[in-house]
């Protein structure tokens, strides 16, 4: 008689795509908290949006492509894009900016490359990158952070001036937005003013933005869950926020009215969300354990050079997607 034979592992596992999706989902729940407490409504705004249109953007392509619809949204990858797109978002963005940055990244940067598993770039970095390319001015509209001398959107007002571009009555945009620590910095240095001057403003804290450090030390501590429940491995953002560091102290230490702290850098834009959330992506980042810390470690480094050289002030989207490309290079010479 013929048995049925099947290959291994025989031991069923404990991990799935949608037990990982979930699990990255409820790490970003501090650090989505803080941006709310700071940045207001416009956060949750982009969120709602922003996922939203993936969702349906992933249901519509797997739908035209004959594939099965309800059990890949299950695993609710496309939620997490939505999620990350959204982070990076500023909170004034009109509701438009989500919604296209949404579908680049599942149509184009996912699907068109065969879906999860195939893309060989970050999608919710490719909508990102898309959208400060094409949008520059609306890419730029970051609300001033709560414990500021500024005007605050409630949700209602922060609908209207999403889906319909209406400010309540006497409130210009410019009572509500104001640059972020690491535009300021790289725009008063470019000028020729000293770093501790620079930093001397209110809207600086003790070791990066005000709002900001904290709404990147709640994604420290997310991305620490991640590594204890072993969802993400330790070596990327080890070596992404090593290689950071020890650039930064290099040219903080040979010029400390020029260059930022570590700790600045470690704690304004997206270090953190890049760090544990974005650069870890397991089908666009490199496979090998010693891989890992140079994918990790690379990113840190282009990090560094776009935002004290570049025309930008932050760099981990082009990084990470650098990097991207690099990572099949990486895995071949660090087996």
């Amino acid at each position: 008689m013929q048995f049925p034979t099947f290959s291994s592992p025989h031991l069923p596992g404990n991990n799935s795509v949608a037990r990982v999706m979930r699990e990255v989902l409820l790490a970003l729940l501090p650090g989505i908290l803080c941006a709310w407490w700071f940045f207001g409504w416009g956060v949750i705004v982009n969120i709602v949006l922003a996922t939203f249109t993936c969702v349906l953007a992933e249901a519509g392509m797997l739908a035209a492509r004959g594939r099965p619809v309800g059990a890949t949204l299950a695993d609710t990858s496309a939620v997490l894009t939505g999620v990350l797109l959204a982070l990076a978002l500023p909170p004034l963005a009109p509701a438009w900016l989500p919604v296209v940055g949404a579908l680049f990244a599942i149509v184009v940067a996912k699907q068109l490359y065969g879906g999860l598993g195939y893309n060989p770039f970050n999608p919710a970095m490719i909508g990102y990158v898309v959208l400060l390319i094409s949008f520059p001015r609306e890419m730029t509209q970051w609300s001033a952070p709560a414990g500021l001398d500024h005007a605050q959107l409630g949700l209602a007002d922060s609908l209207a001036w999403s889906l319909r571009g209406v400010l309540p009555a006497d409130t210009a945009l410019d009572a509500l937005t104001l640059a972020t620590p690491l535009d300021s910095v790289k725009t008063a240095l470019g000028i020729g003013q000293m770093l501790s001057e620079i930093t001397a403003a209110p809207k600086f804290g003790a070791y990066g933005g005000h709002g900001w450090e904290w709404i990147n030390f709640a994604y420290l501590l997310g991305g620490l869950y991640l590594i204890y429940r072993r969802v993400i491995d330790w070596r990327i953002p080890v070596g992404l926020l090593s290689g950071l560091f020890v650039i930064a102290l290099v040219f903080h230490g040979s010029d400390t009215d020029a260059y930022p702290t570590p700790l600045f850098h470690l704690f304004s834009g997206a270090a953190m969300l890049g760090a544990f959330f974005i650069a870890t992506d397991p089908v666009t980042a490199s496979a090998t354990p010693r891989g890992r810390l140079l994918f990790g470690i690379g990113i840190g480094l282009i990090v560094y050079v776009i935002r004290t050289w570049g025309g930008y002030p932050d760099g981990m989207a082009f990084a990470v997607l650098l990097m991207n490309m690099a990572a099949p290079t990486l895995d071949h010479y660090t087996k």
